[in-house]
């Protein structure tokens, strides 16, 4: 976890990411060190999507809001020259949003932190209409008129109401990440790039970040 000389801060919540890769993503499961294998169409492209149900930056607090992170690399993630987009949840006030951008951005240290030196470009931050759902197992995100992306559980052979879980493999969540695909319509459209990750790696989990 990155350190951060700025204000403390909390948050508990829930996440989802969706990527171009197949099922399942060499970034996190492969015989090379994590994050150093090369995408399985090249380039990566993500959605990250998070939910804070509980949340504090300094004396702002952040509960209830949501934030999306898109993120392009052109080749192994851990090589760098991301581009990046940021989206906040609209329904923030000032001191919110820039609670968010500085949590999300990897500004603030903490789990993104470590990920803040990759980035090479960033294609814009800005507020946006973010509804964040949880239907049984299936997460989903939709900014109108710029994504609609969903994931599901990849099914077990457990039976369908079991995950595969994958514990110690992702920073974002290293108590276990339960192992999804992108539903059928996933969808992003901006800065002059689109993707549809519809059938491609997944993952959710709840997560509990902080800089402390």
């Amino acid at each position: 976890m990155a350190e951060s000389t700025g204000p403390q801060w909390m948050l508990e919540g829930e996440y989802f990411e969706n990527c171009s890769c197949t099922v399942a993503c060499p970034c996190i499961f492969s015989t090379n060190p994590p994050f150093a294998s090369m995408p399985t169409e090249g380039a990566c492209e993500v959605t990250f999507a998070f939910h804070v149900n509980r949340g504090s930056f300094g004396d702002t607090p952040i509960d209830g809001l949501n934030t999306v992170l898109i993120a392009r690399t052109p080749g192994p993630m851990i090589e760098g020259n991301w581009q990046v987009a940021l989206y906040l949840d609209e329904r923030a006030d000032q001191s919110q949003q820039n609670a968010l951008q500085s949590i999300f951005s990897g500004a603030a240290g903490g789990t993104l932190g470590m990920f803040a030196p990759l980035i090479g470009e960033v294609l814009g931050v800005r507020t946006a209409s973010i509804n964040y759902s949880v239907s049984g197992k299936r997460r989903a995100v939709e900014i109108p008129d710029v994504m609609n992306v969903a994931v599901k559980p990849i099914a077990s052979a457990m039976g369908e109401d079991a995950e595969m879980v994958a514990r110690n493999a992702h920073p974002f969540a290293p108590d276990g990440v339960a192992m999804a695909m992108g539903d059928s319509g996933n969808a992003w459209a901006d800065y002059g790039m689109r993707w549809d990750n519809s059938g491609r790696n997944g993952h959710y989990a709840p997560i509990r970040w902080s800089n402390g």
